[in-house]
Parts: structure tokens; C-alpha cells; sequence
């Protein structure tokens, strides 16, 4: 019986630990690169993140002797803006912007609700609270009590966003391109549309 056929070594067989080397390998070097090199669109934010930073439960005292919760905003998206109650052009470019971002929403426009804090015991001009009908204009004797916003010179800068369970978790800069802004928004809304809201 001839045996030379299962001793006689196989052709090129010592490209095999090579090519398993490879196949296991290869997928590594790809995924590492794509997140070093490539940031899909899609994954991509234009606003700066925050925390979370849990506000849910936050109550504040207005200028009219009576309590605001964020509580109440559950189940919501909602833009938030402080300001002095001067309201300056910044302050009426974040009115601006909060109005039109949540507009370009379509049918989801009513998933946003829109907050305004103003410091100090004047109240807003009524041309702008009428400009601005659907936003919540709050007047605060006591600024410190907004101090989970950080620093409230720097915040006047500033949009934020709290999520739909009650967390502050991005803000948008005023100087910001309002498209970009839209874009997030957008994918937020999107994103959490299975959230399960809670009661």
C-alpha cells in the first residue's frame, strides 16, 4: 500500500496560520481606524454636551411669590434661556432662535416647550412676550437658585436643552448656525421617540 500521499506535505500550508492571522486581525484595524478618521454624520453633535445633569425635580421661587418645577416639563424637550430681564439683543436673538428651531420640527414641534428666566423683579417688555407666545417667561429674585446652569454671566450665552425625563444635557451657544442647531434637535427628537415617559 502506498502512504506517500498522507505523509507528502500539503501545498502552500503555511499560508494558512496567515490568512486566519488576517481574517481575525483586519476587523480591528478597520473599526480602529474608523473611529480615529471617520465621524459618520449622523453621530455627530453641534451642540456642546452636558452631564446629564438631573433637574426633574428642580423648584425655583418667581418673582410673583409662586414655585416653578421642572417637574411639570415631563414627558417634554425643552429649550431653556436666562437672561436679565433687560433682555438685550442676545436675549432676543435666544428667544429667536428657541421660537424658530422648534418650528422646524414639523409634527414633532410640539414635543418642545420653551423656558425663559429672567433675573431680577422687571418684567419683560409685552411687545416681546407677545413676539414670543408659547414660551414660558419666568421672573427670579433669587439667580442662585438656577446655579445647576453653572455660571449665570456665562449662561446668558448660551440655549439649553433638558431632555424629556428631566435632565440637562446639551447647550447651544447663541453664536451658533441655527441649521446646525436644527440638525441636532432633529436627531434628538428622532432618537427618543421610544423613550417610555415618566410618570
Amino acid at each position: 500500500m502506498d502512504l506517500s500521499n498522507k505523509t507528502k506535505p500539503k501545498k502552500n500550508s503555511w499560508l494558512v496560520p496567515w490568512i486566519v492571522l488576517t481574517i481575525c486581525v483586519l476587523p480591528v484595524i478597520a473599526s480602529t481606524a474608523l473611529y480615529s478618521f471617520w465621524k459618520p454624520d449622523g453621530f455627530v453633535n453641534n451642540g456642546e454636551l452636558i452631564g446629564p445633569v438631573p433637574i426633574y425635580d428642580l423648584e425655583v421661587s418667581t418673582s410673583q411669590g409662586e414655585m416653578f418645577s421642572f417637574a411639570a416639563l415631563n414627558g417634554f424637550w425643552s429649550f431653556v434661556s436666562i437672561d436679565t430681564s433687560g433682555c438685550d439683543d442676545i436675549c432676543e436673538k435666544k428667544l429667536y432662535l428657541m421660537r424658530q428651531i422648534r418650528l422646524t420640527q414639523g409634527a414633532e414641534k410640539d414635543r418642545l416647550e420653551r423656558l425663559h428666566f429672567a433675573l431680577g423683579d422687571n418684567l419683560l417688555p409685552k411687545t416681546i412676550i407677545d413676539e414670543h407666545e408659547g414660551t414660558q417667561f419666568i421672573s427670579l429674585l433669587d439667580a442662585s437658585e438656577l446655579a445647576v446652569f453653572g455660571n449665570l454671566e456665562d449662561a446668558t450665552n448660551y440655549i439649553y436643552l433638558v431632555d424629556q425625563i428631566g435632565n440637562l444635557m446639551m447647550r447651544f451657544p447663541v453664536t451658533i448656525d441655527p441649521s446646525l442647531m436644527k440638525k441636532d434637535v432633529r436627531k434628538l427628537l428622532k432618537i427618543s421617540k421610544a423613550w417610555k415617559k415618566i410618570n
